[in-house]
């Protein structure tokens, strides 16, 4: 099959709903270089589709993915190619539903097996014939991440993954019981920093902001570095920044994801921003962000869409990242 070289965005894209396709050859040497691309897709949640693309339900955050994975697929010698679609001519949606349907079941059945000998190790120690129930711990903790990193690609909310969600809590609760140490999956810890050491930098992040980096642009403003400039590149091509220059939201970056926080939680903590209000900014963002329902945020459906809205009118990424820290200090000074 040949491929054509395209830029690295479509010019039209379907409004809300529809499907996105990506093509790409690459290479057949390294294989790493391959297999990399391959995981990408595959870690991303999308499946082979009629032995020629790979398939996701479209989305802004997809939509974003495919860009950046254009860009992989070239930088390895490769082409690559991705289109949005309304509709799939030969398919109904709901087939194609039905089809991440199955994949994630079965991603659910292979943790859900494991998570067999958890429970036998649980109610062992439960009876008082086992013992190591930090290790038992440990290894349920393990089962969770696996079980997250399928949930976050559950697309369309499969039954099997809430059934399983259920027994893990089950599990959860009885892990609580027995071992008093035991709350939930360790995070690396935040160093402390001081606001005086980050006045007038330029604080670089992701193109297309949307929900953790607009408020996280927005925390550092209000509370860090009044005179903060926000910059915007590839994440590839951010690097090591210089000693005015701090990177956020990306991978590596100073402050980024950590553990099961997010951004906007980590810059919080590391300069000690515990006011009532912004903890509950950071269950929003944690919310929308992270979507493991750790916390329960009525409102953040909403502003979701108020930030979707702002980030499809936007005129460029600094202006959508300004009118995005416009609508967190409305909501900072609506919270009592």
């Amino acid at each position: 099959m040949s491929y054509i070289k395209i830029m690295s965005y479509i010019e039209h894209k379907p409004s809300g709903t529809g499907w996105l396709l990506f093509f790409y050859s690459a290479p057949s040497k390294p294989v790493s270089s391959r297999m990399k691309i391959w995981r990408r897709l595959i870690k991303a949640g999308s499946l082979p589709f009629k032995g020629a693309a790979y398939i996701l339900p479209y989305s802004e955050e997809h939509y974003e993915f495919c860009q950046w994975l254009v860009s992989e697929v070239d930088a390895v010698g490769g082409e690559a190619a991705f289109i949005g679609a309304g509709k799939i001519e030969t398919m109904k949606d709901r087939e194609i539903i039905d089809l991440f349907n199955k994949q994630r079941e079965k991603d659910y059945h292979d943790i859900e097996k494991r998570s067999e000998a958890i429970e036998i190790k649980i109610q062992s120690i439960k009876k008082g014939s086992g013992r190591h129930a930090k290790k038992t711990a440990e290894a349920f903790n393990k089962l969770l991440k696996e079980f997250e990193a399928v949930r976050k690609i559950d697309f369309f909310s499969s039954k099997t993954g809430a059934i399983f969600k259920k027994k893990l809590d089950t599990l959860r609760a009885e892990l609580a019981g027995i071992d008093a140490s035991y709350t939930s999956i360790p995070s690396r810890a935040i160093t402390p920093k001081r606001a005086a050491d980050y006045q007038g930098r330029i604080w670089i992040t992701r193109k297309r902001p949307f929900i953790d980096r607009m408020a996280s642009a927005w925390l550092i403003k209000k509370f860090i570095d009044k005179n903060a400039v926000f910059r915007f590149a590839d994440e590839k091509e951010i690097g090591q920044p210089g000693k005015k220059t701090v990177a956020f939201d990306v991978m590596g970056g100073e402050f980024t994801h950590i553990g099961d926080l997010c951004t906007f939680e980590v810059i919080a903590k590391a300069f000690t921003l515990n006011e009532k209000k912004i903890k509950k900014i950071a269950a929003i963002v944690h919310e929308l962000d992270i979507k493991d329902d750790k916390y329960k945020a009525p409102e953040a459906k909403g502003i979701e869409e108020v930030l979707t809205g702002i980030r499809k009118t936007a005129l460029n990424d600094a202006d959508a990242l300004e009118k995005g820290m416009t609508i967190f200090e409305m909501l900072y000074e609506s919270k009592a």
